[in-house]
């Protein structure tokens, strides 16, 4: 039976906590975040267990409340500028089993008022990690296009991140994916809207996205040497 997991007060609450961006605030409305963002979304990942292992059953969707899926909404602002003790959205990644060994793509979804996204791939790769999917790419053009060219690919997914504004030294300045050897960040996806989010529609929906963005993660994987 087709199930809605968010609700308006999930945005409500995300509002509310961006405008009132503190612990004592957040503590006394820990229950609505619970109620509202966290266990939806634990739900959420739950559901997405099946049908993520029929499209790879090396990824995982995991539901656990810490460790999992789902990021903390806490932010680590020990490096950071911005001392706000908490992110005005929830996020989670889907990923490969064998993240902790090798830098792997993942699957991802993000709930935030008003940039709501679904998608996947390579975010800030570490220089080792970009330096193998580069050369990677050099070497195998035809399955890049193959994976990022198709009519379901341009109709609904778009790159998200930076490039260098020069060719990668190294590679020919006339090759021809020079702009997608610029990338620093490999990463897709597609908004969706608030409306969305609270419908029955966001489970199918969100498959459906990740099946357009595998073929992506697939040669990511295979850059990487890993499984897919």
């Amino acid at each position: 039976m087709p199930q809605s997991y968010f609700t308006p007060a999930t945005f409500r609450f995300l509002r509310a906590l961006d405008r009132n961006n503190s612990r004592d605030w957040f503590h006394a409305h820990k229950d609505d975040y619970e109620r509202h963002v966290r266990e939806p979304f634990l739900q959420l990942i739950t559901d997405l267990q099946a049908p993520l292992a029929k499209i790879s059953p090396h990824y995982r969707a995991d539901p656990r409340k810490n460790g999992g899926s789902l990021f903390r909404i806490f932010r680590d602002t020990r490096f950071s500028n911005n001392k706000l003790p908490y992110k005005p959205w929830q996020g989670s990644r889907f990923f490969h089993e064998r993240r902790h060994e090798i830098p792997a793509p993942s699957f991802y979804m993000h709930i935030q008022p008003g940039d709501c996204f679904a998608g996947g791939g390579m975010w800030h790769p570490e220089p080792d990690a970009l330096k193998r999917l580069r050369n990677f790419l050099a070497d195998n053009p035809a399955a890049w296009k193959r994976a990022t060219q198709s009519k379901a690919f341009r109709e609904h997914l778009t790159f998200w991140g930076e490039s260098l504004s020069r060719p990668p030294r190294g590679f020919d300045p006339a090759h021809e994916l020079i702009e997608d050897l610029k990338r620093k960040d490999f990463a897709v996806g597609e908004n969706f809207d608030e409306a969305l989010a609270c419908s029955t529609e966001l489970l199918p929906w969100t498959v459906a996205t990740f099946k357009r963005v595998a073929p992506l993660v697939d040669y990511l994987c295979a850059a990487q040497e890993l499984e897919f």
